[in-house]
């Protein structure tokens, strides 16, 4: 059976650091291609906090567009209220009925706070897991989450250390911010997307304040 990787996350903006862990995990896991599922209202984000659905899309859709592997989705972004992954695998799984096997890519970060999600427990009846890691990760907090999740749960998921990319997109933001060359931290379609449109100018915290909102950003999981 052949599989199919689902790459989930804000992408604000994607970076050469998302785009090389799917590499990687498409070649290692010998995938059919790699969706990226660019969150269309993260539910662990105040609104506001994050670019719009269509800026993070289309950013996306630019990083990706030379790859013949690579594709976007825009279900998360067409779908109405915040963006749970249960939701985005049941869609995945209606598409592609027991044809292929799903992988659903990530870090290990999050993997360690998947008992946050929504009916975390039910993801496992819809695909596998991919938490990246860094070469030589630390395997504290596994065994907490093994037990969490019991022995037939933890076998789907599988810890894949890709090569080391230290990269954020809050960092991007603030070089953005600061006047500050984003160059091969993007693709150039990208830098030139953020450019045009403006985009991270203003500090999303002081955006907040302003209308009323929380500064306290709390990470989206996955991310």
């Amino acid at each position: 059976m052949t599989a199919i990787g689902i790459m989930g996350g804000t992408f604000d903006p994607i970076h050469f650091g998302h785009l090389r862990a799917a590499e990687e995990v498409l070649q290692g896991f010998e995938l059919e291609k790699v969706i990226f599922v660019p969150s269309g209202r993260p539910p662990h984000k105040p609104s506001g906090s994050v670019a719009s659905p269509m800026h993070r899309y289309m950013m996306t859709q630019l990083a990706t567009s030379g790859h013949p592997q690579f594709g976007v989705s825009r279900v998360e972004i067409d779908r109405e209220g915040p963006s749970y992954t249960l939701d985005t695998l049941k869609a995945f799984r209606q598409e592609y009925k027991s044809d292929r096997a799903l992988y659903f890519i990530t870090g290990l970060d999050a993997i360690l706070k998947i008992s946050t999600w929504k009916s975390y427990l039910d993801l496992f009846d819809l695909s596998d897991f991919v938490a990246v890691t860094r070469p030589g990760y630390s395997a504290e907090g596994l065994h907490d989450l093994q037990n969490s999740l019991g022995a037939p749960r933890f076998s789907k998921i599988h810890f894949f250390p890709v090569t080391l990319l230290a990269i954020a997109s809050t960092e991007i933001r603030r070089k953005v911010r600061e006047g500050k060359s984003i160059r091969y931290l993007v693709p150039d379609p990208v830098a030139n997307y953020i450019e045009k449109e403006r985009l991270y100018l203003q500090d999303p915290g002081r955006r907040l304040d302003a209308m009323g909102g929380s500064n306290n950003l709390s990470c989206r999981v996955p991310s």
